[in-house]
């Protein structure tokens, strides 16, 4: 187990009022909800957000092992003393300890472990195609079993059309009818050749908060991310590897320059993934 007084304190992302993010420009948008630089090599970078306490960062191990530390932020003896965590490797093959048990999970793998599992690790099977693993933490009140689901296993559902360059495979990890869980709800989106557009119509969930994380966009591409109050949207942009989180109060979309993939993430008051309030296209502003 790590020691605490060797993690340094998680950087903070405090919560927004909608009526205060009308008056934001760019550069303050980013600075509150976007998060960049997650991926080091050999380094793990945490955030800690007000939304739902949801913790968000990636671990990129290389030649050697990374710990999962315990942040002074936390109050706790352990990272996962009273949290919980979904994690999905993004990219080489790699391997995550979890109290002395090895699960290898290789890309678009995704490993669940629960509530007092005291330390854990990762490692990539080579330094010269190493893991990612996008890791997103939230507050747990009983402990689910350990559960690693490959990528095949996953539910999977197609939604959308090459019409409306919306076509995408939704593939759904921690939620209802998969890996059980206290508040997580986690899973990604592949879109399909051609297709830019994802979450489109666009929809708000007043009890949950949601995180965005895109991948697999090629250098020089960029996705235009689509956030705030359906009658009042605002655009990030944003690389390869960035993160952002959503409020409840917040659309949650956006378009490519190119082919992409992103992992989304959920914490909040249920686990049910239908729980969502619509915005028509024609009414978005």
């Amino acid at each position: 187990m790590c020691d605490k007084t060797k993690a340094a304190a998680l950087k903070v992302l405090h919560s927004v009022h909608p009526e205060d993010f009308k008056s934001y420009d760019t550069q303050k948008i980013r600075e509150h909800f976007l998060m960049e630089g997650l991926v080091e090599p050999g380094k793990i970078n945490m955030v800690y957000t007000h939304y739902d306490r949801m913790v968000i960062g990636v671990a990129n191990p290389t030649d050697n092992k990374i710990s999962l530390p315990n942040y002074p932020n936390l109050k706790a003896g352990y990272f996962l003393e009273r949290r919980e965590i979904g994690i999905i490797n993004v990219g080489g093959d790699g391997e995550i300890i979890a109290d002395g048990k090895t699960y290898p999970v290789n890309k678009l793998d995704c490993l669940y472990l629960g509530k007092e599992v005291k330390e854990v690790s990762f490692a990539s099977s080579t330094a010269a195609q190493p893991a990612v693993f996008y890791i997103l933490s939230a507050p747990a009140h009983s402990a689910y079993p350990t559960v690693l689901l490959s990528n095949a296993d996953a539910i999977k559902v197609t939604l959308g059309s090459p019409a409306t360059s919306n076509l995408r495979t939704i593939n759904k990890y921690i939620h209802q009818e998969g890996i059980k869980s206290c508040q997580l709800v986690v899973g990604l989106t592949i879109l399909h050749e051609g297709s830019v557009w994802n979450t489109m119509p666009a929809h708000v969930h007043d009890r949950r908060m949601e995180t965005y994380f895109y991948f697999d966009l090629a250098e020089g591409q960029r996705v235009f991310h689509l956030m705030g109050e359906g009658h009042e949207t605002r655009h990030v942009v944003m690389d390869n590897y960035n993160a952002i989180v959503s409020p409840p109060w917040s659309i949650h979309a956006g378009s490519g320059t190119a082919s992409y993939s992103f992992i989304w993430g959920m914490a909040g008051e249920n686990l049910d993934y239908t729980d969502m309030e619509a915005i028509a296209i024609t009414d978005l502003k």
